[in-house]
């Protein structure tokens, strides 16, 4: 029976794993009403459900919960990329059909639905639980030992003996160094749904044992759901009324740009409906000088056009991954969702983006007093290192024969499976 539980609890996606045999690691399986799958979208959908009780709800998690919004766009509160607000001193919480939810709260039931999804998968008890967490969590201003204390409060209503946390690349790291014949220095490169995170690690084998030195961390909060926002700025914003004006007292003014910012994230489209900001959205449309703008953007909030957006994005960002060009067809927006695009201009809309990702690169090794030279592997891996214009920072700095990826969904869960089966787990954690 395995000793540890690893998990991955990631701004797009879940993953939790358990060392079967050996140093041979798994995933737990999930059965919900999207079918099975090793992995979770983290997302939550909350639904009143009378059969239960007045005041009870229906959740589901995952891509259950997407069906489940989609199914029921009036009905059904959703929440994603909960992993955003846990370094967020601001968010003091969130009301879902009158009753509120911490943050400690939205993690506690999401991992339960994970349970209950899991069935018999659930390992009937473990000693301790590995949970990766972020070198820098995402925000403006994040509050490291806030997110923590959050993650704390919700892990131990799970009743484990030990709590345990350790940087996600370095878990990625350890995964890698599996398979690592000798001594080296490994610098990986864990792009998220919201953070990229970057280690420096000195790995030696000892009689068949690995042994780590922590050389360097950086990080920041740019990765695949920034360039995600991007696209959408430029492809859909401008044709929704972005960069238009309106008529007051005889003068024309800017349509607020912070209407666009929520289009960016589509699950917050749903909640920008319930705003101030949205009734003074569609209160512009007699003063517009583009009129049919707003209103496309108001009949696409209230058909909930969001995540069929999301998903059209990210079809064409994926494609651009392969090709110097992709076609993006978003069908709510008539002609003007038909649009040809090309690698050379995404890449320009997320140069600010490639050059903080290039900053914090340079921080860890600055910190580390290392040179490119002298890393012996680098290992990418997240979605976001499939990006050309990602890997190109790496392959312009690093040669190309030392570059590797893999495991992109699961390297982090089953590194932390691995360190928390080990009995100097302390070496590899993060001190509380």
């Amino acid at each position: 029976m395995a000793d540890a539980l690893g998990l991955d609890f990631g701004t797009t996606n879940t993953v939790l794993a358990q060392v079967a045999h050996g140093s041979e690691t798994t995933s737990i399986a999930f059965d919900s009403a999207a079918g099975r799958s090793d992995s979770m979208r983290t997302a939550l959908s909350f639904i009143k459900d009378p059969q239960l009780g007045a005041s009870a709800l229906q959740v589901e998690a995952g891509a259950a919960a997407i069906g489940a919004f989609i199914d029921n766009p009036g009905e059904c509160r959703f929440l994603q990329s909960i992993k955003t607000f846990a370094a967020s001193s601001l968010f003091q919480g969130t009301l879902v059909h009158a009753r509120r939810f911490q943050f400690e709260d939205l993690m506690e039931v999401f991992l339960k639905r994970l349970e209950a999804y899991a069935g018999a998968n659930w390992p009937a008890s473990v000693k301790r639980i590995v949970t990766g967490r972020p070198v820098h969590f995402a925000g403006a201003n994040p509050d490291p030992a806030l997110a923590m204390r959050r993650y704390n409060e919700a892990l131990s209503r799970f009743g484990f003996p030990e709590l345990h946390y350790v940087y996600e690349p370095v878990a990625a790291a350890f995964y890698f160094a599996c398979n690592l014949d000798r001594d080296a220095t490994v610098l990986v490169a864990d792009f998220g749904g919201g953070t990229s995170d970057f280690s420096l690690i000195r790995f030696a084998r000892q009689a068949g044992r690995i042994s780590a030195i922590p050389v360097g961390q950086s990080g920041v909060g740019v990765a695949g759901d920034q360039f995600d926002a991007r696209l959408i700025d430029h492809l859909v914003a401008p044709e929704i009324g972005k960069g238009s004006q309106f008529r007051s007292f005889g003068k024309r003014l800017d349509v607020p740009a912070s209407y666009y910012r929520n289009f960016a994230r589509w699950n917050q489209l749903s909640i920008f409906k319930t705003t101030r900001e949205y009734a003074d959205l569609k209160a512009l449309v007699r003063q517009a000088v583009e009129p049919d703008k707003l209103e496309l953007f108001i009949d696409l909030i209230e058909h909930d056009e969001g995540y069929q957006l999301h998903q059209a994005v990210s079809a064409t960002k994926m494609a651009l991954s392969g090709q110097d060009e992709a076609e993006f067809r978003f069908a709510p927006l008539g002609a003007a969702g038909e649009k040809t695009v090309r690698r050379q201009d995404f890449e320009s809309w997320i140069q600010a983006d490639l050059a903080r990702i290039t900053g914090a690169l340079d921080d860890v090794l600055d910190e580390a007093g290392t040179s490119a030279g002298s890393v012996d592997k680098v290992f990418l891996t997240g979605g976001t290192s499939f990006v050309p214009a990602v890997r190109r920072i790496f392959t312009e700095r690093f040669a190309a024969d030392r570059i590797e990826t893999g495991g992109e969904l699961i390297s982090i869960a089953h590194g932390l499976a691995l360190i928390g089966e080990r009995d100097d787990i302390g070496q590899w954690t993060v001190p509380e």
